[in-house]
């Protein structure tokens, strides 16, 4: 192969990657939208994390058996450290988010989920000492500045209600971040396949055991048929579907590039909130939401150097 052929092909593979991670991260974040048309339908944060796990868990599971059936195979403890790892950053973070959710925007949720760098960036410095340089604090002052000017715009049309829901989904976000923290080493042994699917699958199961000792189980499954579409669509299109297309586009063009072209998620957020949900989008919308990109955007080049 020529010089020039390697690097049309090299070029269509970069492309390539760069789509998958952008339709994922569409995707991932269609689902606040569907969240809100659920809540719509009447039903509740457990029920609708415990149907998105209950009807995206098959998925997991097949991935799972093959991903661990591969040489070299993971040890016991691996499984067990993975399964909590997924109780934190999956089940953890999913109810907590889907639960803030009912008081704040599809918009704010989205944004707010987005601090989960910053927040991984401030973890690791205060439990494991690590640096935090200049450039970074500068772009988390950008991130946290465009939050509190959306927060502050959505309290004074919401009331009370979106100072809860903004707090659940940062507790959201921190969940996730400290499982992206403390699976750092274990990912290297076993692999993201294997490390996402068993914690998927740790998810559910918690999800499931914990609506049925809230509820009579049966009655999950006493839905509409509204709802059932909604939850296949988040199960399928907003749950499985982006895993596997982030995972896909990380190995073509790596996680950095693929972290920058998440930032399509936010923005992706916005319009269809304003064009499915008619949340309305304000000047202040927009420019914190600017903000937040800006300061993703310094420490991803930070990330870079």
């Amino acid at each position: 192969m020529s010089q020039v052929q390697a690097h049309r092909v090299a070029r269509r593979g970069y492309l390539l990657g760069l789509a998958l991670a952008i339709v994922g991260a569409v995707f991932f974040s269609g689902k606040a939208i569907i969240g809100k048309l659920l809540y719509v339908e009447g039903i509740d944060a457990l029920e609708l994390v415990a149907l998105r796990m209950l009807l995206s868990a098959p998925f997991f599971a097949l991935v799972g058996l093959w991903a661990w059936s591969q040489r070299p195979r993971p040890t016991a403890a691996d499984a067990l450290r993975i399964a909590v790892l997924g109780l934190l950053g999956y089940y953890a973070a999913s109810l907590l988010d889907f639960m803030g959710l009912q008081y704040i925007t599809a918009g704010l949720e989205r944004l707010i989920l987005f601090l989960t760098p910053s927040i991984v960036l401030l973890l690791g410095m205060t439990f494991f000492g690590r640096r935090v340089s200049g450039l970074q604090w500068l772009s988390m002052a950008f991130a946290y500045a465009g939050i509190a000017l959306v927060v502050q715009h959505d309290l004074s049309i919401g009331g009370d209600g979106v100072a809860l829901g903004a707090g659940l989904v940062f507790g959201a976000a921190v969940s996730y971040g400290l499982y992206l923290l403390l699976s750092g080493e274990i990912v290297q042994r076993v692999g993201t396949l294997r490390l996402v699917s068993l914690a998927m699958i740790a998810c559910a199961v918690a999800t499931i055991t914990h609506y049925a000792l809230a509820r009579p189980l049966p009655g999950l499954f006493e839905q509409s048929a509204a709802v059932w579409q909604l939850s296949v669509i988040n199960a399928v299109l907003c749950t499985v579907l982006p895993v596997f297309l982030i995972m896909s586009a990380i190995a073509r063009i790596g996680a950095g590039v693929t972290a920058q072209a998440g930032m399509m998620g936010p923005v992706s957020t916005l319009a269809l909130a304003w064009w499915i949900l008619d949340e309305p989008v304000s000047g202040v919308q927009l420019a914190g939401t600017a903000l937040v990109l800006a300061g993703i955007l310094l420490l991803s080049a930070q990330r870079a150097s």
